[in-house]
């Protein structure tokens, strides 16, 4: 099964009220699991690779072409994504590498340099045929569309999709990121609002601090694609904790990332049926 389009996967969950689950990639683990997972569970899945990875490995193009790889190979359809971009120039090489979309997230401008920077981004992207997710702002805040007591108005995300022309809308429901615990309260009737103003597949941030009975809800209410990141991270670093603890003397890398790996892809074909990801 080739790479395939982002929207292809996205906009048919979107009208039929299925969740797209979108898990990061940090290492060449991560990609295998995630598409591992995905095929166990017969489900279409978005690979993420973040701004902050690609400082971490100095470069997008090595964990790039590595997660291309892997996705090229899968016998799922599998889009590439790069996650929270603020930089123009990397949007560009992601483009260029064979992406099939981007997340520009110029969430930390006041809303009309959004709406600018965004629409140019787009209007880049469209002309090569990569699909763009944009972040609203929080109006007034400093901490972006995740400060925890955020909340993106409907009104307001209409209007930024229409003078943007973006593909799909992170906004800000009750999640935030980077959280371990798995308590956040989402506001669904929130959720419901937005996906009836927003012509749009809705974006949530912040998922691995959902619990799974909220994060089925929020599919239910509209909400289409689902990003998780640090929640497998735990879930990774937990296995290989185990295995360390039990052979003290284990130095084989592959011995304990394999069981990290092997943790990862038991969690994503759970919560791709958590997120109602395989058609009925």
């Amino acid at each position: 099964m080739p790479l395939v389009a982002t929207g292809s996967i996205v906009e048919p969950a979107a009208r039929s009220r299925r969740g797209v689950g979108a898990f990061n990639v940090i290492q060449l683990e991560h990609a295998e699991a995630i598409v591992a997972g995905a095929e166990r569970a017969g489900a279409p899945v978005v690979l993420q690779i973040s701004e902050n990875a690609v400082r971490y490995h100095g470069a997008l193009a090595p964990i790039g072409r590595a997660a291309l790889a892997v996705a090229r190979a899968a016998d799922v359809p599998v889009a590439l994504h790069l996650d929270h971009a603020t930089s123009a120039e990397l949007v560009r090489e992601a483009v260029q590498l064979g992406f099939t979309s981007v997340m520009f997230d110029a969430s930390a401008l006041a809303y009309d340099a959004n709406v600018r920077a965004t629409a140019e981004v787009v209007s880049r992207c469209h002309a090569d045929g990569v699909w763009v997710e944009a972040e609203l702002g929080e109006v007034g805040g400093k901490d972006g569309v995740h400060a925890a007591g955020a909340r993106t108005d409907p009104g307001e995300a209409a209007a930024f999709v229409a003078s943007t022309g973006v593909d799909a809308l992170a906004v800000a429901v009750g999640s935030s990121h980077a959280m371990l615990t798995r308590d956040a309260v989402l506001d669904l009737d929130l959720v419901a609002a937005l996906d009836r103003a927003v012509p749009v597949p809705l974006v949530l941030h912040g998922s691995s601090g959902v619990a799974d009975g909220h994060l089925t809800a929020a599919v239910e209410h509209g909400m289409t694609k689902v990003n998780i990141a640090t929640h497998l991270n735990k879930v990774f670093t937990a296995a290989v904790r185990a295995c360390l603890a039990g052979e003290h003397d284990l130095v084989d890398t592959r011995r304990y990332l394999g069981a990290g790996r092997a943790s990862v892809t038991d969690e994503v074909a759970r919560l791709l049926g958590v997120l109602r990801a395989v058609n009925p």
